[in-house]
């Protein structure tokens, strides 16, 4: 089993996403970006709108939820909301919460990491001779 980190949000969460859950079963198609820095990470994408980016499918399990802060630490949360209700639009008043506390987290930006398990010994975007 691997831990696959997925960043999630922006304008495309709050467009269309779904709601995401501790314990979740997912299927996430993501974009496999490369930094300036050289580091790989997996976007999700929904409209795959001028990606000029390889794309990869996550499925497994949901195992962490953070939302990102506007210094680039993050805090833990329960569940993400959809996107609508993160916009005050929904049927969810969309808050974010802290998953031990129950304690309300404030955040003025919509970007989460989604932690993924997945089954296997190569995490997807990774080169074939990666390994946990």
């Amino acid at each position: 089993m691997v831990d696959v980190v997925v960043e999630v949000g922006d304008w495309e969460h709050e467009c269309c996403g779904p709601a995401y859950e501790r314990g979740q079963v997912v299927d996430l198609t993501c974009m496999v970006v490369t930094t300036p820095e050289g580091a790989t990470v997996l976007v999700e994408t929904r409209h795959e709108i001028g990606v000029h980016w390889p794309l990869e499918h996550v499925r497994g399990r949901v195992v962490d939820l953070e939302v990102v802060c506007t210094d680039g630490t993050s805090q833990a949360v329960l569940r993400v909301p959809d996107g609508s209700s993160l916009c005050g639009f929904g049927e969810d008043d969309g808050h974010l919460e802290d998953p031990w506390t129950g304690e309300v987290v404030v955040s003025s930006r919509n970007e989460f990491r989604v932690t993924v398990r997945v089954s296997g010994d190569r995490a997807p975007g990774a080169p074939s001779s990666y390994r946990d």
